[in-house]
């Protein structure tokens, strides 16, 4: 891989980070595993090609991993609420069965 194409990978790496942090708030998780999956391997083929690296692939890594780390706490958030409505859920069905069992009499 010459160094052009290396630039190549790495600005459509960026590119699937944006994706990526768009698809990781709309909560489609099999999507965002493949998005990932696909720019680490353009990562790791760029990666031998871009040391050193100027700025212009520094200014690319930098929002890379900006656009990474956003991402992930929105998965984080997302995993949370998620936790916390099961949780819910548990209370409530657990509050109905305390309430069935002493059976309201009329």
């Amino acid at each position: 891989m010459t160094r052009s194409e290396a630039r190549a990978a790495l600005q459509r790496a960026l590119e699937l980070s944006r994706e990526l942090a768009t698809i990781a708030d709309s909560g489609e998780i099999e999507v965002t595993i493949r998005l990932d999956a696909d720019r680490l391997q353009l990562l790791k083929a760029a990666c031998g090609m871009l040391r050193p690296a100027d700025d212009h692939e520094r200014g690319l890594l930098r929002e890379i991993i900006a656009l990474n780390a956003a991402a992930i706490g929105t998965l984080q958030h997302r995993q949370r609420a998620m936790a916390r409505d099961l949780d819910m859920m548990s209370v409530g069905r657990r509050a109905m069965r305390a309430y069935s069992a002493t059976g309201l009499r009329r």
